[in-house]
């Protein structure tokens, strides 16, 4: 009981105790209750209470990640359009960061197939439009609570050429499989292998080859495809999650 109040002491502080934290920068009037660790700590919990119940909404799930810069006469746009397309027709609700590029071929491909096309949008402090192909969105203001909404419940996670982004989130994913925090049946699928087959080089010939980094089995956690069709055949192979629960 002497624990609980002093967690509930340490949380609920009166508007006159909290911390000054943009006093120096003239930023924000220094007692700006949205400054406080509190104010963060209960944001980021609700973040996470409202993306796992938006969730809970949709059953098997695929979400697609890429580029937000590729444009829509592109190939990789295209195969991504014609792949949510359909994977739309299979059922699978689609699932996208909302944004334009890839993103918006994915909504595109599901909501022109009749399906469930999904966007978790990120709050930038340059602007991020939310392309005109989705049906149902969230936005969130943390990255990485909707990296973990993005990654949760999907059956199948598509990769499509990218930058930075597309990059860390194949990676985390990639580590996430690897230390068994998601199960190891579920399938990574990068399209594109001029854009792919160069980081199997470095993982195959260095990461494995020379330094002994990662193990030789981990090299089966993903698969590099050319096509909509190839990347298809993977998903429908693919089991349900057994392992997500709200």
């Amino acid at each position: 009981m002497d624990g609980d109040k002093k967690i509930e002491k340490k949380l609920l502080v009166p508007a006159s105790e909290l911390p000054e934290i943009a006093k120096k920068e003239k930023l924000k009037e220094g007692n700006d209750f949205k400054e406080s660790v509190q104010w963060r700590i209960f944001r980021i919990m609700a973040e996470f209470i409202d993306g796992f119940e938006f969730l809970s909404n949709f059953g098997k799930s695929v979400t697609f990640f890429g580029s937000a810069r590729i444009s829509s006469d592109d190939l990789w746009y295209k195969e991504a359009e014609k792949l949510a397309g359909m994977l739309a027709k299979e059922g699978f609700a689609i699932f996208t960061g909302g944004g334009p590029g890839v993103m918006e071929a994915a909504n595109k491909g599901a909501s022109n197939a009749k399906g469930e096309s999904i966007g978790l949008n990120i709050q930038l402090k340059y602007a991020q439009r939310m392309n005109q192909f989705i049906k149902k969105a969230m936005g969130f203001h943390y990255f990485f609570t909707r990296k973990i909404m993005l990654s949760y419940s999907a059956q199948a996670y598509v990769f499509f050429p990218g930058g930075y982004g597309t990059l860390d989130e194949f990676f985390e994913i990639l580590t996430l499989i690897q230390t068994e925090k998601i199960p190891r049946y579920i399938p990574i699928i990068c399209v594109g292998k001029e854009f792919w087959e160069p980081f199997s080089k470095l993982i195959e010939d260095v990461s494995y080859g020379k330094n002994k980094f990662i193990d030789k089995e981990d090299m089966d956690f993903y698969s590099v495809v050319d096509s909509a069709e190839e990347a298809l055949e993977i998903v429908k192979k693919s089991k349900p999650r057994d392992d997500v629960n709200y």
